[in-house]
């Protein structure tokens, strides 16, 4: 869905997604999927796309974008100043405990800078894609964010796995500039409350510092 809102076609100028928020509507087949992309929103330098995955019939996913007319030397740079972690050397690629079939994590190289899949709390890590999103076509930076993103709330859980389910509902990310592959990471931590519903908070970066931020609705259950 990143892909096809990312390369939707807009004659005008050079537009960059700035926010694009997915929500999941039920469980992915892995079958085939028809993406659809529509403008809800047109104008000179800004737009709204909304885009619908479907597959078996059903919409399985909604998608909200919001892209910017980018040109170089518009504004001035400003951020908070976020100091990316070391990149570490190659680790021992470690997921839940006890989960033996893991191919969404298998699919990516991890190499984590706090915490990991197996251990509680805030979890920083650096990620690089190893086979592309989609079949005969090269990984766009943004795309392989969100597609690291996906997997915010694994690596800063609260939880055991093996007791409590925290199944995203959705992820919004925002961008305040353009990644810069093929490495890039993620700060994130997670919070509960007590009526069985959190969210996961979640610095982006990349070598060269931030890049934005994203943000998972959590609902969550023991087993």
């Amino acid at each position: 869905m990143t892909h096809c809102l990312r390369t939707f076609l807009n004659p005008s100028g050079d537009y960059r997604i700035t926010r694009i928020t997915i929500d999941l509507l039920g469980p992915i087949p892995v079958k085939p999927c028809e993406i659809r992309v529509r403008q809800i929103r047109s104008g000179k330098k800004i737009e709204l796309l909304q885009a619908e995955y479907r597959a078996e019939g059903k919409t399985i996913l909604k998608a909200h974008a919001w892209r910017m007319n980018a040109e170089e030397d518009a504004s001035p740079r400003i951020s908070q100043g976020y100091i990316p972690p070391e990149l570490p050397g190659p680790q021992v690629q470690m997921y839940f405990q006890g989960v033996l079939y893991f191919p969404y994590a298998e699919s990516i190289e991890w190499r984590f800078t706090k915490s990991d899949y197996d251990t509680l709390g805030p979890g920083a890590v650096w990620a690089k894609p190893k086979i592309p999103l989609i079949e005969g076509e090269e990984i766009d930076d943004a795309e392989a964010l969100v597609l690291i993103l996906d997997s915010a709330n694994g690596v800063s859980a609260e939880l055991h796995s093996r007791d409590w389910i925290f199944v995203p509902v959705d992820m919004t990310v925002g961008f305040y500039r353009e990644p810069i592959g093929p490495w890039l990471g993620m700060d994130a931590k997670t919070s509960i409350g007590t009526h069985g519903y959190g969210q996961t908070t979640t610095q982006t970066f990349d070598k060269k510092g931030g890049i934005g931020h994203s943000m998972h609705t959590l609902f969550v259950r023991s087993r």
